[in-house]
């Protein structure tokens, strides 16, 4: 998967010296394009580790993951490591999860999301039966077709203008039905409101309720469903070691505890990138990572758009390690409520939190027990809620409440007497969120309404700054662990050229 090879953008000029901020996902795998095409890195995170969003905390022998807990697509991981002569399997231990998911709702029935056509279809039959079984199998084709299009012609793509979307696979698009709405779009190939939630509830990762996201991106379900969910052994902070560690091989300097305060310009050039402690690093080109709003006071420029960007909603998640084993639940259950469209309209639109909350809850220790000490299991839940623009409570006076709300209903859906077998915990409401640096609280950034898709998202380039790339969840393709990989190949391409970053290793 290439960024296509016409004529596109790039920065002007020497290039031999590229500042990455940021050793998250986006960051490093821009980094290891760049070591790819013969271009001299030095990375700078102020964490102490990398990972970024993916990022860690251990307490009391529980080795936590505080961001993303669902990995998808790793061939992405694979294309930014063979940028140097790296590999997944070199790197990584990566366990297939079968079941994806565990659906639970509020009925009290459970389906198991498997990603294998046959396995899925049988699960289908068995809960909803043979015409239901027969609309996966079409639904699956659909999304399958939908994928290999957007992501050819639409995800790992560099986008100047809006008019490079006029294109014959434009007119596919629409004709697959790209630009209705999702859950319209599910519904044609499924009749059971379950299987409808399993294939559309992905939504959310873009910011969107359903009932409004474009059907385009239906490609998440794809991703989700039919593609395959890992997990790497020793936690989701494992991804980030392996492309650090890669980065370090290939030559490239990382700096950890190194936050970058200001950005030195000489005429629309950035020439250096300056540290807290005030030390000068000098470059040719500088990619940027921190949250949209960030990148641009470093830039001291904020791109004119004709409305304000719309970001999507917060999370709060739970992270809970207990003294207990369970024998009871996987390692990623999906909680329904029973209510749906309106739990997402009190998120979205009222600015509340969900009355009968959807809930993802991750126990890693499912396939990787040495997370949490010997006899014991650790677990995050997982509630969408607004962001600190859109509304919700006074965390700081709430978040107490709210964790034991989320206790309490976890109990209830099943896992009786989880609030006694807590021995170590850590609650991350919107305003830890805000805290560590990422605009209105929300981890997911810029939501993925129309007017801010493809050509339409805040470009990787900046107007006014010759030689600065943008990478990372707020910019181009957008939000999910897959698309700031692309990001980060795509703000390297933009630097070395689409062609030299396609030729992989040196």
């Amino acid at each position: 998967m290439n960024p296509r090879t016409t004529q596109q953008r790039t920065v002007p000029g020497r290039t031999d010296h590229v500042v990455v901020v940021g050793a998250g996902m986006a960051g490093l795998a821009a980094a290891l394009h760049l070591l790819g095409a013969c271009r001299q890195v030095t990375v700078l995170e102020r964490d102490p580790h990398p990972g970024g969003r993916a990022g860690r905390l251990d307490v009391d022998g529980f080795r936590i993951d505080t961001g993303p807990t669902v990995l998808t697509m790793p061939e992405l991981i694979d294309e930014a490591l063979a940028a140097v002569g790296d590999s997944v399997t070199d790197r990584l231990d990566l366990v297939r999860l079968d079941p994806a998911y565990r659906a639970r709702f509020a009925d009290g029935s459970a389906i198991d999301v498997h990603t294998g056509a046959e396995a899925m279809a049988a699960e289908v039959e068995r809960v909803a039966g043979p015409r239901e079984a027969a609309g996966y199998l079409r639904l699956r084709d659909w999304l399958g077709r939908l994928y290999a299009l957007e992501m050819r012609r639409f995800i790992d793509t560099n986008f100047d203008s809006p008019f490079a979307l006029l294109s014959p696979e434009l007119a596919r698009l629409a004709a697959m039905g790209g630009f209705g709405r999702l859950a319209p779009a599910v519904g044609r190939f499924l009749s059971d409101e379950r299987l409808r939630r399993i294939f559309s509830f992905q939504a959310l990762y873009a910011g969107v309720a359903p009932q409004r996201a474009l059907a385009a991106y239906a490609v998440i379900a794809y991703m989700d469903t039919i593609a395959g969910v890992y997990f790497p052994k020793g936690g989701m902070r494992a991804l980030g070691d392996a492309l650090a560690g890669s980065v370090a091989k290939a030559g490239g300097t990382l700096r950890y505890n190194t936050p970058v305060r200001r950005l030195e310009r000489r005429g629309d050039r950035i020439v250096a990138a300056v540290t807290a402690d005030g030390e000068r690093i000098g470059c040719d080109a500088v990619v940027l990572t921190p949250d949209l709003p960030m990148a641009y006071r470093l830039l001291g420029r904020t791109p004119w758009r004709p409305v304000p960007l719309r970001f999507s909603p917060s999370a709060v998640v739970l992270h809970a390690g207990t003294d207990r084993r369970d024998t009871r639940s996987g390692h990623h259950t999906i909680s329904f409520g029973s209510a749906w469209e309106r739990t997402f309209d009190e998120i979205t639109r009222q600015g509340r939190t969900m009355s009968d909350p959807s809930l993802l809850i991750t126990r890693p220790t499912a396939t990787d027990p040495a997370l949490a000490p010997p006899g014991g299991e650790l677990y995050s839940v997982l509630a969408p809620c607004p962001n600190l623009r859109a509304g919700g409570p006074d965390w700081a006076r709430a978040a107490g409440r709210y964790r034991d709300h989320l206790v309490r209903t976890v109990e209830e859906r099943g896992l009786d007497g989880f609030a006694a077998s807590i021995v170590a915990e850590r609650l991350i409401t919107p305003a830890d969120w805000a805290r560590s640096g990422l605009a209105f609280g929300t981890p997911f950034a810029t939501s993925h309404t129309f007017a801010q898709t493809g050509p339409f998202r805040p470009r990787n380039l900046v107007s006014g700054t010759a030689n600065a790339v943008l990478a990372g969840c707020g910019t181009t393709p957008g939000v999910g662990l897959p698309t700031v990989l692309v990001s980060g190949k795509l703000a390297a391409a933009r630097i070395a050229g689409a062609a030299a970053v396609g030729r992989g290793a040196r």
